[in-house]
């Protein structure tokens, strides 16, 4: 027999038949029949649809279960087929004889557990095959960069997994994880539920940066935003000031300023030089050593910065997850909102790719269990209410109000000697927690040493109100016979 040439092209994939077994689908089918009040909470806590079925006469069969369930009416060949017949599916998959045959071949509801992973399986499949031929013809015919293309690509594919998570957790054991965590807090960090933003002050008020939450920082321009969010991830990823003493990793990615701006930027703040003398290329033999010093510790710090500027939101979203992935990073924060963009919607008018943008960002931080800390930008609104009244107000978040309705915090920082309040001090910096879906709102307290670009606690910097006292230290401590658990 002669060879095959070595470039013959394989057998074209249309040719063959999609995963699924007809027994499987049969078996769910059938078991429903049987015994419909368990095996159909079986099919819909196993998030089984329609599309869950590849052959055409089980998918509409499966639709007249469903509406079945919906109504809340009793399930069995009669309704079943009453049903199929008003909506004119009954004669397609070949009358009554059909259903009568779905129960004839199975003997007993017993398996319906086996049927029903069998068929999420291989939908799972079929719909892996899908979004791969997609991705496949996306590459041969988008005009987009690989980059935007890949982000769109491994998107499609997380939310296949997304819709596999759907399993229902018991009540008892929800209720075992909360107190287990709530007897961590009490016993170890003292009130911090998430990651310490490094500031008594700040963690006093949001009790700590927690994961799955948006947080967002608004300024206008000039006030220290980029300043105060690089002091909390440095803090985050040294875990000096944490309770723990722990050092998270963290990720940046920086849309404004390039790598090398920012690095210098935070080793003149960690060693509290002036940028401005390195710039003149003359700093003094101590500041040097501080440089020196600074840069050894930094270096240590687990900080994973991207300075790609111009990011479509998609590809952000790609690149935290590959960040999340290899370096498990704790932290991302975002510098800043309004330079992302979406190709999707940015014809649609900037207000709605805002909007966009901003569900993105709150999506990534609930799909990689993260902190997310996006800065944003503020409109000038403030500025032009007059001379009272210049502090920052939600309304003003720039673009859309979907920043506000997605963010889990929202945190106004103002300078008020840049406002020309009066009696100012130079160094005051205020933090308006202006929404906090879980905590109170209100104002606290930093210093900024503006020639350092740094942000430091402040006396006094939160109100009574809030606890201030209990976690910057004026907490008295507890009898060990009380469990060390704070009243």
């Amino acid at each position: 027999m002669p060879r095959e040439p070595a470039s013959s092209p394989p057998r074209a994939a249309v040719d063959r038949v999609p995963p699924y077994s007809e027994e499987a689908e049969r078996g769910v089918l059938g078991s429903v029949l049987l015994d419909a009040e368990r095996v159909m909470d079986l099919c819909i806590e196993a998030q089984i649809t329609p599309d869950s079925f590849h052959v055409p006469a089980h998918r509409h069969v499966y639709e007249s279960l469903l509406d079945l369930a919906r109504e809340s009416r009793a399930i069995d060949v009669v309704t079943l087929t009453e049903q199929m017949q008003k909506a004119g599916r009954l004669e397609p998959v070949g009358g009554a004889v059909f259903l009568e045959r779905l129960i004839d071949g199975t003997p007993t509801a017993a398996h319906a557990e086996y049927y029903v992973d069998l068929v999420r399986q291989k939908h799972l499949l079929r719909c892996i095959i899908e979004c791969s031929r997609e991705a496949e013809g996306e590459c041969y015919t988008s005009q987009d960069s690989a980059d935007l293309v890949l982000g769109r690509v491994e998107q499609a594919f997380m939310d296949i997994t997304e819709r596999q998570h759907g399993a229902m957790t018991s009540w008892k054991a929800a209720i075992q994880r909360t107190m287990e965590h709530v007897e961590h807090i009490l016993t170890t960090r003292r009130g911090l539920t998430g990651i310490s933003t490094g500031y008594a002050n700040l963690d006093a008020r949001l009790h700590g940066l927690r994961e799955g939450e948006m947080v967002v920082l608004a300024a206008r321009p000039s006030m220290g935003k980029t300043a105060l969010a690089m002091n909390i991830a440095e803090r985050v990823a040294l875990g000096e000031r944490d309770p723990d003493r722990t050092a998270r990793p963290v990720g940046i990615f920086s849309l404004e300023m390039s790598h090398e701006a920012l690095v210098l930027r935070m080793l003149c703040s960690h060693a509290r030089v002036e940028a401005f003398k390195i710039s003149g290329g003359y700093i003094s033999h101590a500041d040097h050593g501080n440089l020196t010093a600074a840069a050894s510790v930094l270096s240590k710090a687990r900080i994973y910065l991207d300075d790609t500027g111009g990011l479509d939101i998609l590809e952000l979203r790609a690149r935290a997850r590959r960040m999340r992935k290899k370096h498990e990073v704790q932290l991302i924060v975002v510098d800043y909102l309004q330079l992302l963009h979406s190709q999707e919607y940015a014809r649609q008018g900037r207000q709605l790719e805002t909007a966009h943008i901003s569900g993105n960002l709150k999506a990534m931080a609930k799909e990689l269990r993260v902190p997310v800390l996006v800065l944003s930008q503020l409109s000038r609104a403030g500025e032009q209410r007059g001379e009272r009244d210049k502090r920052p107000k939600l309304s003003d978040l720039r673009d859309s109000g979907a920043i506000e309705q997605d963010a889990d915090v929202v945190c106004m920082l103002r300078r008020p000697c840049k406002y020309g309040e009066e009696d100012e001090d130079p160094l005051l910096a205020v933090v308006d927690v202006a929404k906090q879906r879980n905590g109170p709102t209100g104002e606290i307290e930093l210093n900024f040493e503006e020639e350092y670009i740094r942000f430091e606690d402040r006396a006094h910097g939160v109100d009574d109100a809030a606890g201030a006292g209990a976690f910057a230290g004026e907490l008295e401590e507890v009898p060990e016979e009380a469990g060390g658990v704070a009243p």
